[in-house]
């Protein structure tokens, strides 16, 4: 036995109509999805940028710092249409001594006088994808043991170079931009004991 028959557009209709419904559910899914997410890393902004920051000195991942950039660029479009509460965060991973040389002024003297002048030379860099709040210097002088002789500290406004808080005069709250390498001199007095030095980031 065959049966032939026509389905009707009413029929057809009656068929679509199920799949028509669950795409649009799908969709305003997917919407309310991306929504929540985009208001989510809008409210926790201020800890969910420091965790994903990669670095920009070279060590992090290529696709990381761009997607991270991308994100910046989303966060700013965010901020500049419903606000922001901007929080500089301190983190000691963000900062790389690239270099420290400590100079005597004048060698020959300090073998006789019991206090030497002398020059701190220290290059530093914020390697991190975003500002951090610029922390103090440690320096600790030892002898030959590495037995500590003396340990001195300096806040952000006694070490940071007078021309750069010039041109960054709100670093207190804005911090140090990211990738920023800032040369600084320290003037030291060595005592003849002096064998070696250690250079340290801390926060308060």
């Amino acid at each position: 036995m065959c049966l032939h028959g026509t389905l009707n557009a009413d029929q057809k209709t009656s068929f679509d109509a199920p799949a028509q419904k669950k795409s649009l559910k799908l969709a305003l899914l997917v919407s309310l999805f991306l929504l929540l997410l985009v208001f989510g890393e809008h409210l926790s902004r201020n800890t969910l940028l420091p965790a994903l920051a990669p670095r920009v000195d070279g060590t992090s991942n290529s696709i990381s710092v761009t997607l991270f950039s991308v994100l910046q660029r989303i966060d700013t479009k965010l901020c500049s249409a419903l606000g922001c509460l901007d929080r500089t965060v301190s983190d000691f991973s963000a900062w790389k001594i690239t270099s420290a040389t400590l100079s005597q002024e004048n060698a020959r003297e300090g073998l006789k006088s019991a206090v030497n002048p002398s020059m701190l030379q220290v290059d530093i860099q914020n390697r991190l994808a975003i500002a951090v709040l610029a922390p103090n210097l440690e320096i600790t002088l030892t002898d030959a043991e590495e037995n500590e002789i003396k340990s001195l500290q300096y806040t952000p406004a006694e070490w940071l170079p007078t021309s750069w808080q010039e041109s960054h005069p709100d670093f207190l709250k804005k911090g140090i931009p990211s990738g920023e390498i800032i040369q600084v001199e320290l003037p030291i007095s060595l005592t003849q004991n002096t064998a070696g030095y250690r250079v340290r980031v801390l926060y308060p």
